[in-house]
């Protein structure tokens, strides 16, 4: 009898070591290693909030930040390591890159993630859909930006009596004003994505968004041929004659760092740049002004920051990118990297009265926008088109924009034949 007890204290004690290996195995931290391009104050804040809470879930957060605002730089970084078998845990990419990226077959199927955490229904469709290949779950989306905004200094408003422009002939007077004034019109950076930036805001500003869609994301050849198209370059080389000779391979976060400090009195960029104000401790409304590009009040280009997850082969690591999703998405990080970020939750229903009046504004202006159907994709930061035909478009825009000799037809012509590459 005492064998057999002694042989069933040993089997308890065995069970119990085997449970406790296990419970361990199964809470013990993995490791998410995470490819951004967020470098900047702002931004930096904002992935340091998520690198905290991963490590409060008990995983390690492996930090793969590539500087470089538009993020060329990053998925150069990226293919090399794909190719190699060592994708990291995610990766920012968006648009229709993710479809590429799903077509590699390299990218984890997150459907179980999405299923438990109701993303269906917490995520905007238009948002959903460009997060999914062949119906599932790829990514996981951010936030919103909207690409279409104008910041200004409103000090140096003031001093060279000049107002916010609401269309592009305001625009040109308040810049001469400015310049009158000793001021640098607009605060710009000399980079290929910073130039088509500029240029989808002009095309929008003076097509209108009929025009915008045709031209910018169905890459129609009438529009992109039309007379509309030739007014539009037009513009964008006036522009030029109003930022500075010092902006070629000028960072997007330097040209905003002008306008904050009064040397500039605009910059047409993405609501990121808020980030760097709210990072200097400037007051919305009050050190610094938020509003749509000119002619653009009535329309919104979006873009979408998403993580889209790769296929891990350590199941510790796989548990670590299943947290990563989860608290992508949840409230609390919503709001604390939004804040940082300077864009608006993609999470739907949030409650926004810890946002200022430019992220209240931009908010109510997605909603609206989504109902009247002038909510479009942004070209330049990747939302619209695969990156075969923005790449090459890319390139005739800043072509033009750093070169007086090409002329606004030659560029025309070479814009209509980029837009077919494939």
């Amino acid at each position: 009898m005492r064998k057999l007890i002694d042989i069933k204290k040993t089997l308890v004690a065995a069970a119990t070591v085997l449970l406790t290996a296990t419970a361990f195995a199964q809470t013990t931290g993995g490791e998410v290693e995470v490819l951004h391009w967020w470098t900047s104050g702002g931004e930096a804040r904002a992935a340091a909030a998520l690198k905290q809470q991963m490590q409060q879930k008990g995983h390690t957060w492996r930090d793969f930040a590539v500087a470089g605002g538009g993020g060329d730089n990053a998925m150069t970084v990226l293919k090399s390591r794909v190719m190699a078998g060592n994708p990291p845990s995610a990766a920012q990419i968006k648009g229709p890159s993710l479809q590429e990226w799903g077509e590699l077959g390299v990218l984890t199927n997150l459907n179980d993630v999405a299923r438990a955490g109701n993303w269906d229904n917490l995520v905007p469709r238009v948002i959903g859909d460009i997060m999914k290949h062949n119906g599932n779950w790829i990514a996981v989306p951010v936030n919103v930006h909207r690409v279409n905004w104008l910041w200004t200094n409103p000090e140096v408003f003031r001093r060279a009596g000049a107002r916010v422009p609401t269309n592009w002939d305001e625009f040109f007077v308040a810049a001469e004003a400015l310049r009158r004034a000793g001021v640098i019109p607009l605060a710009h950076g000399g980079q290929n994505w910073q130039d088509f930036t500029l240029f989808e805001s002009v095309a929008l500003g003076v097509g209108g968004t009929d025009f915008y869609r045709s031209a910018q994301v169905q890459l129609d050849q009438t529009a992109l041929r039309s007379a509309t198209m030739t007014r539009v370059l037009e513009t964008f080389r006036r522009v030029k004659a109003h930022t500075d000779r010092n902006a070629p391979g000028r960072d997007w976060n330097l040209a905003t760092a002008m306008v904050i400090r009064g040397e500039a009195g605009m910059q047409l960029m993405g609501d990121w740049a808020k980030g760097e104000f709210i990072a200097a401790g400037r007051v919305p409304g009050r050190d610094f002004g938020c509003v749509a590009a000119p002619g653009t009040a009535n329309a919104f280009t979006f873009n979408v920051d998403s993580f889209a997850m790769f296929r891990l082969r350590n199941e510790a690591n796989t548990r670590a990118q299943r947290d990563l999703a989860n608290a992508i998405l949840s409230p609390e990080f919503q709001e604390v990297f939004n804040l940082n970020k300077g864009s608006i939750p993609v999470r739907l229903n949030m409650n926004l009265e810890r946002f200022d009046e430019c992220a209240r504004m931009s908010s109510r202006d997605f909603v609206e926008t989504a109902r009247r159907g002038t909510l479009v994709p942004s070209i330049a930061h990747g939302m619209a088109v695969r990156s075969a035909a923005s790449g090459a478009m890319q390139d005739v825009v800043s072509q033009f924009w750093n070169d007086d000799r090409v002329t606004v037809q030659n560029a025309q012509e070479r814009l209509a034949r980029a837009a077919q590459t494939r």
